[in-house]
């Protein structure tokens, strides 16, 4: 398999998934939850059927209570519902288990706008440090790999790498977001946090790889070195990530709406994440490397 000979295809695949991406975020934005913008969110059960969420929209009409969201806490779920809205008053929120009656308050959670911000400027912060650090972090551990590659083209060469891996999955909330209303909450934060350091893992063994394998030799030109780098890593990145997409998908499927959504961004990172140690990490270094010449 020689995957930096057809490098051309992957970049011009993963250019079109980056402007697909970008465009759905800027154009269709992406909805933050209300950890960030302030409100409240209701978790209900109801001991018998649950009325259809148009009706239960309804009822909650009528308390002028601004836009709200309605959603079953899982998918076909004929007892639990969520509803998440602008910050309410204890008032309100005991006029709506007043409306709803049959049903049961399992969860009322109700954050400040001041709070919100706070947290949505924190999370920009954590994410650009994480960025940052793990780019100092592989030009530092490869500072000494060889003559014929440089350890922070390494380290430039991860943070697109980091990035992509990041924004894909951004992508796919925005249209999901304009689609079905899914909001970036916290736990989605969390899981692309999480995305970020199973990414640099996957392309730290690749590099490792690459360094190894220079430092002995074993191959004529830095592109063979690299593809041979990658085809003896590929069957470990593959087994890691299936073993561990395996429980996510599960995970996604049966486990409520708490972990959905949180699930679908580890889903969404890690393939992407697999994908981009494979098919654009050696690939983009040897590019750089020919250039540099």
């Amino acid at each position: 398999m020689e995957i930096v000979k057809y490098s051309k295809i992957f970049f011009v695949f993963s250019g079109i998934l980056i402007i697909a991406g970008v465009v759905s975020i800027f154009i269709l934005g992406l909805k933050p939850g209300i950890e960030f913008t302030g409100g409240s969110i209701l978790e209900l059960e109801y001991k018998k059927d649950r009325p259809q969420v148009q009706e239960i929209t309804k009822e909650l009409a009528q308390l002028e209570l601004g836009e709200i969201s309605v959603q079953p806490t899982r998918e076909n779920d004929d007892d639990g519902v969520i509803i998440r809205m602008k910050e309410i008053s204890e008032e309100n929120h005991q006029a709506i288990l007043e409306k709803l009656a049959g049903a049961q308050e399992l969860r009322f959670e109700s954050i400040g706008p001041i709070v919100g911000q706070e947290l949505k400027q924190k999370t920009k912060i954590v994410i650009s440090l994480s960025l940052i650090t793990m780019t100092l972090y592989i030009a530092l551990a490869f500072r000494q790999v060889s003559r014929q590659v440089k350890s922070w083209h390494l380290g430039i060469v991860s943070l697109i790498i980091l990035a992509h891996d990041v924004l894909m999955p951004l992508g796919v909330f925005a249209v999901l977001g304009k689609i079905y209303n899914v909001q970036i909450t916290i736990p989605v934060i969390i899981a692309l946090l999480t995305v970020v350091g199973y990414a640099i893992n996957n392309v730290v063994v690749v590099f490792d790889r690459v360094r190894e394998n220079l430092l002995r030799k074993t191959a004529i030109s830095f592109e063979d070195t690299v593809n041979a780098s990658i085809k003896q890593t590929l069957g470990r990145q593959l087994n890691t990530s299936l073993t561990t997409l395996f429980p996510l998908t599960f995970i996604f499927l049966i486990g409520g709406e708490a972990l959905k959504y949180f699930a679908l961004a580890l889903i969404l990172g890690i393939s992407f994440g697999t994908y981009s140690s494979i098919f654009l990490a050696g690939p983009i270094l040897v590019v750089w490397q020919r250039l540099g010449k």
